[in-house]
């Protein structure tokens, strides 16, 4: 049967990638559970990962940047032994002659270094960018490419398996974080080197792999699992506005606001008296006034 439109759709479909096709793949092939909708992704997975990918939908695509914000966790294997030219399993695989086969001790104590706010010089072959271009494109021409390192956290890592050359974690880290740069920066500290076998991202903040819709799922159990808009902002502080205020802000208003706001200066989000997203606004304890920094004209989810 024919998918109907859903033109006025707005909500977050939690998504299980598959192995072998880019994020921008899966999102053309999630198009057509939502004809005439626009859909936006948060967080790219590399070709060679599977797992969590959120669908942003209609107005939602607004909150791309806030899911993109959220926790993360990964389940990775790393081969060590070689090293890749991509970080992982993708690219071309340059052996280590006799490498060290470090014991289980030696591994936990090098992946202790990595917890924590590190330094992390993003993958050749990524989209991190140098100078306005994606690192990729240059290093697909040939082209040398210098990245500078970033700050990036990684709150835990724990060993699932080692049993030389694999060694199986899971990995729970912030925004930004490449697991493929801890493979490669692993292997360099060990001297055995190292890549990125297998992911599968497993979660992004409050959406697991468990509630992931499979690329293989027909157009209405997709529908019937949209999430709404709303939970992409689930973990923002929030403030109530009655109908006046939320009028006011809808037209771009400032709104004196003596508070309560849990923090000093932060983006809340504004709800009017029936729970509907308003706009998301920022808030100083200083001026105590909401700014609004996107308005949602109305609320679908």
């Amino acid at each position: 049967m024919k998918p109907q439109s859903h033109r006025g759709a707005s909500g977050l479909l939690v998504l299980n990638k598959p192995q072998g096709i880019t994020s921008r793949r899966a999102l053309d092939e999630a198009q057509r559970w939502f004809p005439g909708v626009r859909l936006g992704h948060a967080g790219t997975l590399d070709p060679l990962a599977t797992g969590v990918l959120v669908v942003c939908l209609g107005q939602a695509t607004r909150f791309v940047e806030y899911v993109q914000r959220m926790p993360k966790s990964y389940k990775a294997t790393f081969r060590l032994g070689a090293f890749s030219t991509t970080d992982d399993a993708d690219g071309e695989i340059e052996p280590i002659a006799n490498p060290r086969r470090p014991s289980a001790f030696e591994m936990d104590s090098a992946l202790a270094g990595f917890i924590g706010e590190i330094e992390q010089v993003p993958p050749t072959f990524s989209a991190a960018h140098v100078e306005g271009r994606r690192a990729h494109k240059l290093a697909r021409r040939g082209e040398q490419v210098e990245l500078q390192p970033r700050r990036v956290r990684i709150d835990n890592i724990e060993v699932l398996r080692y049993q030389y050359p694999e060694l199986e974690v899971i990995i729970d880290c912030g925004k930004g974080t490449y697991i493929r740069s801890i493979a490669r920066d692993l292997g360099r500290r060990l001297g055995c080197g190292g890549y990125v076998g297998k992911l599968e991202r497993l979660r992004i903040g409050p959406f697991r792999i468990e509630d992931a819709v499979p690329l293989t799922a027909d157009a209405e159990d997709a529908q019937a699992r949209v999430l709404p808009a709303w939970a992409a902002l689930a973990e923002m502080p929030r403030v109530i506005l009655n109908a006046e205020q939320a009028r006011r802000l809808r037209l771009g208003q400032r709104l004196p606001w003596p508070g309560p706001v849990e923090t000093s200066e932060r983006e809340v989000l504004a709800v009017d008296e029936l729970g509907r997203i308003v706009a998301i606004a920022g808030w100083s304890e200083r001026t105590q006034v909401l700014a609004p920094h996107k308005v949602l004209v109305e609320e679908d989810g």
